[in-house]
Protein backbone atom coordinates (compact mmCIF):
# COMPACT_ATOMS: atom_id res chain seq x y z
CA UNK A 1 0.00 0.00 0.00
CA UNK A 2 1.40 3.30 -0.96
CA UNK A 3 2.12 5.88 2.65
CA UNK A 4 -0.31 8.38 3.78
CA UNK A 5 2.23 10.79 2.26
CA UNK A 6 1.83 9.58 -1.14
CA UNK A 7 -1.93 9.32 -1.60
CA UNK A 8 -2.18 12.82 -0.19
CA UNK A 9 -0.04 13.73 -2.60
CA UNK A 10 -1.73 12.26 -5.50
CA UNK A 11 -5.38 13.68 -4.35
CA UNK A 12 -3.78 17.41 -4.18
CA UNK A 13 -2.46 16.39 -8.14
CA UNK A 14 -6.03 15.53 -8.87
CA UNK A 15 -7.87 18.47 -6.73
CA UNK A 16 -5.06 21.17 -8.03
CA UNK A 17 -5.11 20.12 -11.53
CA UNK A 18 -8.83 19.53 -12.32
CA UNK A 19 -10.43 22.51 -10.42
CA UNK A 20 -12.20 23.56 -14.00
CA UNK A 21 -13.96 20.42 -13.62
CA UNK A 22 -14.91 20.62 -10.22
CA UNK A 23 -16.43 24.14 -10.54
CA UNK A 24 -18.66 21.54 -13.67
CA UNK A 25 -19.57 19.52 -10.63
CA UNK A 26 -20.53 22.39 -8.60
CA UNK A 27 -22.93 23.57 -11.10
CA UNK A 28 -24.18 20.45 -11.90
CA UNK A 29 -24.73 19.45 -7.74
CA UNK A 30 -26.32 23.35 -7.71
CA UNK A 31 -28.70 22.72 -10.07
CA UNK A 32 -30.10 19.96 -8.52
CA UNK A 33 -30.33 21.46 -5.34
CA UNK A 34 -32.20 24.67 -6.78
CA UNK A 35 -34.23 22.59 -8.47
CA UNK A 36 -35.45 20.72 -5.38
CA UNK A 37 -35.70 24.00 -3.60
CA UNK A 38 -38.43 24.95 -6.44
CA UNK A 39 -40.20 22.06 -5.10
CA UNK A 40 -38.45 19.67 -8.25
CA UNK A 41 -39.65 16.42 -6.94
CA UNK A 42 -37.73 13.26 -9.44
CA UNK A 43 -38.66 10.13 -8.95
CA UNK A 44 -36.35 8.00 -6.11
CA UNK A 45 -34.55 6.16 -9.23
CA UNK A 46 -33.82 9.37 -11.39
CA UNK A 47 -32.49 10.96 -8.37
CA UNK A 48 -30.41 7.86 -7.33
CA UNK A 49 -29.27 8.09 -11.14
CA UNK A 50 -28.06 11.47 -10.90
CA UNK A 51 -25.91 10.95 -8.32
CA UNK A 52 -23.71 8.08 -10.21
CA UNK A 53 -21.78 10.35 -12.51
CA UNK A 54 -19.65 12.23 -10.29
CA UNK A 55 -18.70 8.85 -8.90
CA UNK A 56 -17.56 7.63 -12.47
CA UNK A 57 -15.76 11.44 -12.24
CA UNK A 58 -13.64 9.98 -9.45
CA UNK A 59 -13.10 6.32 -10.29
CA UNK A 60 -11.83 8.10 -13.99
CA UNK A 61 -9.05 10.93 -12.32
CA UNK A 62 -7.84 7.68 -10.10
CA UNK A 63 -7.24 6.02 -12.52
CA UNK A 64 -5.37 8.74 -14.78
CA UNK A 65 -3.37 9.57 -11.43
CA UNK A 66 -2.17 5.58 -10.99
CA UNK A 67 -4.69 5.15 -8.28
CA UNK A 68 -6.27 1.49 -9.20
CA UNK A 69 -7.81 0.89 -6.02
CA UNK A 70 -10.01 4.47 -6.13
CA UNK A 71 -10.42 3.86 -9.72
CA UNK A 72 -11.75 0.33 -9.00
CA UNK A 73 -13.36 1.09 -6.31
CA UNK A 74 -15.29 3.71 -7.67
CA UNK A 75 -15.95 1.94 -10.70
CA UNK A 76 -17.53 -1.14 -8.97
CA UNK A 77 -19.89 1.85 -6.95
CA UNK A 78 -21.17 2.95 -9.91
CA UNK A 79 -22.13 -0.10 -11.49
CA UNK A 80 -23.27 -1.09 -8.00
CA UNK A 81 -25.22 1.41 -7.87
CA UNK A 82 -26.91 2.25 -11.00
CA UNK A 83 -27.82 -1.91 -10.69
CA UNK A 84 -29.76 -1.32 -7.38
CA UNK A 85 -31.99 1.25 -8.97
CA UNK A 86 -33.50 -1.34 -10.90
CA UNK A 87 -34.86 -2.34 -7.40
CA UNK A 88 -35.72 1.56 -6.15
CA UNK A 89 -39.10 2.71 -6.11
CA UNK A 90 -40.05 4.79 -9.00
CA UNK A 91 -42.48 7.35 -6.55
CA UNK A 92 -41.33 10.97 -6.07
CA UNK A 93 -38.61 11.72 -3.40
CA UNK A 94 -39.99 13.12 -0.26
CA UNK A 95 -38.00 14.76 1.99
CA UNK A 96 -36.72 13.41 5.62
CA UNK A 97 -37.74 15.08 9.25
CA UNK A 98 -36.29 17.99 10.17
CA UNK A 99 -33.74 16.63 12.24
CA UNK A 100 -32.01 14.54 9.63
CA UNK A 101 -32.71 17.05 6.82
CA UNK A 102 -30.79 19.82 8.74
CA UNK A 103 -28.06 16.71 9.62
CA UNK A 104 -27.67 16.06 5.39
CA UNK A 105 -28.05 19.69 4.52
CA UNK A 106 -24.82 19.67 7.10
CA UNK A 107 -23.25 16.69 5.18
CA UNK A 108 -23.93 18.62 2.07
CA UNK A 109 -22.68 21.61 2.38
CA UNK A 110 -19.13 19.86 3.48
CA UNK A 111 -18.79 18.09 0.60
CA UNK A 112 -19.57 21.09 -1.46
CA UNK A 113 -16.46 23.48 0.54
CA UNK A 114 -14.74 20.76 1.48
CA UNK A 115 -11.56 22.52 3.53
CA UNK A 116 -8.93 20.10 2.40
CA UNK A 117 -5.92 19.69 -0.72
CA UNK A 118 -5.67 23.07 -2.25
CA UNK A 119 -2.40 24.23 -2.40
CA UNK A 120 -1.61 28.08 -1.36
CA UNK A 121 -4.46 30.40 -0.22
CA UNK A 122 -7.34 29.67 -1.73
CA UNK A 123 -9.78 32.06 -0.09
CA UNK A 124 -13.31 31.41 -1.69
CA UNK A 125 -12.36 29.06 -4.07
CA UNK A 126 -13.62 26.24 -1.48
CA UNK A 127 -16.81 27.76 -2.33
CA UNK A 128 -16.53 27.16 -6.16
CA UNK A 129 -13.76 24.66 -6.71
CA UNK A 130 -12.89 22.54 -3.79
CA UNK A 131 -12.57 19.01 -4.89
CA UNK A 132 -16.14 17.55 -5.42
CA UNK A 133 -16.74 14.80 -7.95
CA UNK A 134 -12.56 14.39 -8.30
CA UNK A 135 -11.39 13.00 -4.87
CA UNK A 136 -13.28 10.62 -3.11
CA UNK A 137 -14.44 12.12 0.32
CA UNK A 138 -16.12 15.67 -0.35
CA UNK A 139 -17.79 13.26 -3.36
CA UNK A 140 -19.05 10.95 -0.78
CA UNK A 141 -20.10 13.36 1.68
CA UNK A 142 -22.27 15.15 -1.29
CA UNK A 143 -24.07 12.10 -1.79
CA UNK A 144 -24.50 10.68 1.17
CA UNK A 145 -25.94 13.92 2.42
CA UNK A 146 -28.41 13.88 -0.28
CA UNK A 147 -29.67 10.58 0.37
CA UNK A 148 -30.23 11.63 3.78
CA UNK A 149 -31.84 14.76 2.80
CA UNK A 150 -34.71 12.29 0.60
CA UNK A 151 -34.99 9.57 2.84
CA UNK A 152 -32.17 7.17 1.38
CA UNK A 153 -34.10 6.94 -1.92
CA UNK A 154 -36.33 4.87 -0.20
CA UNK A 155 -33.96 2.49 -0.91
CA UNK A 156 -32.69 0.53 2.05
CA UNK A 157 -29.93 -1.82 -0.43
CA UNK A 158 -28.56 1.40 -2.52
CA UNK A 159 -28.10 3.44 0.61
CA UNK A 160 -26.73 0.70 2.93
CA UNK A 161 -23.88 0.52 -0.03
CA UNK A 162 -23.40 4.29 -0.64
CA UNK A 163 -22.68 5.01 3.45
CA UNK A 164 -20.88 1.82 4.16
CA UNK A 165 -18.02 2.76 1.36
CA UNK A 166 -18.26 6.66 2.78
CA UNK A 167 -17.60 4.84 6.14
CA UNK A 168 -14.51 2.89 5.09
CA UNK A 169 -12.87 6.28 3.34
CA UNK A 170 -14.04 8.23 6.57
CA UNK A 171 -12.40 5.99 8.22
CA UNK A 172 -9.16 6.19 6.10
CA UNK A 173 -9.00 8.98 5.77
CA UNK A 174 -8.98 10.41 9.75
CA UNK A 175 -7.28 7.56 10.83
CA UNK A 176 -4.56 6.55 8.18
CA UNK A 177 -4.45 10.02 6.32
CA UNK A 178 -4.46 12.37 9.22
CA UNK A 179 -7.49 14.13 7.46
CA UNK A 180 -9.39 14.78 10.89
CA UNK A 181 -12.61 16.45 8.60
CA UNK A 182 -12.80 12.66 7.23
CA UNK A 183 -14.94 12.16 11.04
CA UNK A 184 -17.67 14.55 8.92
CA UNK A 185 -18.18 12.13 6.89
CA UNK A 186 -18.13 8.82 8.97
CA UNK A 187 -20.41 10.91 11.05
CA UNK A 188 -22.69 11.10 7.56
CA UNK A 189 -22.37 7.61 6.70
CA UNK A 190 -23.69 6.42 10.11
CA UNK A 191 -26.63 9.13 10.17
CA UNK A 192 -28.02 7.87 6.95
CA UNK A 193 -27.12 3.87 8.29
CA UNK A 194 -29.37 5.11 11.43
CA UNK A 195 -32.11 6.72 8.97
CA UNK A 196 -32.94 3.75 6.30
CA UNK A 197 -32.57 0.99 9.19
CA UNK A 198 -35.63 3.04 11.07
CA UNK A 199 -37.21 3.16 8.46
CA UNK A 200 -37.24 -0.46 7.97
CA UNK A 201 -38.01 -0.60 11.67
CA UNK A 202 -41.18 1.89 11.09
CA UNK A 203 -42.47 -0.07 8.05
CA UNK A 204 -42.31 -3.19 9.41
CA UNK A 205 -44.54 -1.92 12.28
CA UNK A 206 -47.27 -1.20 10.37
CA UNK A 207 -47.84 -4.88 9.12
Amino acid sequence: MPSAAEILESLAMIANAWTTLAVLWHIYFGVFAAAALFNWRPSNRLAGALLIPPLASVSVLAWMQGNPFNGALFGVLSVTLFALLRSTSDTRVMPASPFFFVLGALLFGFGWSYPHFFEGEPGTAYLYAAPLGLIPCPTLSVLVGMATIFRGFESRAWSVVLSSVALFYGLFGSLYLGVTVDWILVGGAVTLLILVMQRRVENVSIY
